[in-house]
């Protein structure tokens, strides 16, 4: 009965993916057809609207429509932008200097605003006609910016963190927060260290020399958005509020900043509203179909039966992970961040916690591994955005790309069987 579910399961998922349907639908309707094998049609009905509805009766996923705003005025407010004068003050006099700027402004926006999308088009944006003025081969200053905007989703706050610790069964999320610092910082160097490799190879030129005097004016300028890292997570790691609030505490914090660096603007406010709604909207649906999958999933038995196969196969920790990775690489590529972490946790994290895998370890792993997805055809959202903002084809940008891929990959074999990297911070901390 377990096999037949499977089988049902991913042969409708995947048919309606190659139709179109969009995934949220695709995730409700597979889930739909599952329960059938032993459910009647209208009990599955009820069963499966009542699972979407209890799903997102959550008090942790109310930071989530927060800190999606809270990225919103942060891109509109001047804050990347001045992020970005820190970081081009801090290495920009070096060669090729300005993807090691696209580097660092990468990873302060997304420790500000934990979103790849929004690091990417502001980033992006900003950055692009520069290095195209100061000929930078084609491609390359694309490929550093897709790829560097994803350790957003590492650093936190991060949503996709918070899916995590909702599919997990209750992980943490201030844990996962500080786990994510050490590995996305890693994950940055690992990029601007393949970085220098294509600076040397075409001997890039050097940018601005900047005084000190400059330099401390460009942190003065940054340091209240910096400020929010303190205010946000500093205030969740000492127990002042929960995650939940610490979102809603951002959203007020981003919006005097905005109004204070008068980049934003009292009729700007609407549209924002709307962009974050629609944002929250597709996300939450997301949420609530996925749930239901995980239900439908975990009634019929799946995960046991996933894990069983695994199990069979080796009970060596770094064989199963190796599995693991190789499977999420794979289903990284076809599937969105949201519906991957929320299927594939409750099928994963059995299975390596029997191991004696940490559950905070494994989720830097997971958001790691899917952050690569994001970067690859064909349904890499982060490429695609990236490419839209380059105004170059994705030709051009693919193949400089596949240098910076392969990092990633080899900085995720480090994470993998490095725990401690993950694991030291929330130790230190107590959590």
């Amino acid at each position: 009965m377990e096999w037949t579910s499977i089988l049902i399961l991913v042969l409708s998922f995947v048919t309606l993916m190659i139709l179109g349907v969009p995934v949220a639908w695709s995730l409700g309707i597979s889930s739909f057809l599952t329960l059938l094998v032993t459910v009647e049609s209208m009990p599955s009905a009820t069963t499966i609207a009542q699972r979407m509805g209890t799903s997102l009766d959550s008090f942790s996923l109310l930071a989530i429509p927060f800190f999606v705003l809270a990225g919103e005025i942060m891109n509109r407010g001047g804050i990347a932008q001045r992020l970005i004068d820190l970081a081009k003050a801090m290495t920009g006099k070096l060669p090729g200097g300005l993807l090691y700027v696209n580097v660092i402004a990468a990873m302060l926006f997304g420790a500000i605003a934990g979103s790849a999308a929004a690091a990417v088009s502001a980033i992006g944006g900003i950055l692009g006609k520069r290095m195209d003025a100061e000929g930078y081969p084609k491609g390359l200053g694309a490929a550093v910016n897709i790829t560097s905007s994803t350790t957003g989703l590492i650093i936190p706050p991060s949503n996709v963190l918070i899916v995590y610790s909702l599919a997990s069964g209750g992980v943490s999320i201030a844990a996962l927060f500080v786990a994510g610092y050490i590995p996305g910082i890693f994950i940055g160097l690992v990029l601007m260290g393949t970085a220098a490799i294509f600076i040397k190879k075409h001997n890039l030129p050097k940018g601005e020399t900047t005084s000190w005097s400059e330099l401390t004016n460009k942190a003065g300028r940054a340091f209240p958005s910096l400020m929010l890292l303190f205010v946000v997570i500093g205030g969740i790691v000492a127990g002042v509020f929960t995650a939940t609030e610490a979102s809603a505490i951002a959203v007020i914090y981003t919006l005097g900043l905005s109004f204070f660096y008068k980049e934003l603007k009292l009729k700007e406010l609407p549209a924002i509203l709307l962009k974050s709604s629609e944002t929250t909207a597709i996300v939450m649906l997301l949420i609530a179909t996925s749930m239901s999958m995980s239900w439908v999933m975990s009634s019929e038995d799946i995960p046991q039966s996933i894990s069983a196969s695994l199990l069979s196969l080796s009970d060596n920790i770094f064989v199963i992970l190796l599995m693991i990775n190789l499977i999420l690489l794979f289903v990284g590529i076809f599937m969105d961040m949201t519906p991957a972490v929320l299927i594939f946790t409750p099928i994963f994290l059995p299975i390596v916690t029997a191991l004696g895998v940490d559950p905070v370890h494994f989720g830097i792993i997971m958001i790691l591994n899917l952050c690569i997805g994001l970067c690859t055809p064909p349904v890499g959202s982060v490429l695609f955005l990236g490419v839209q903002v380059s105004g170059l084809s994705i030709q051009k940008i693919v193949k400089p790309l596949v240098p910076f891929f392969i990092a990633m990959i080899l900085g995720l074999v480090v994470i993998t069987l490095w725990p401690d990297l993950t694991l030291w911070l929330p130790r230190v901390l107590g959590l």
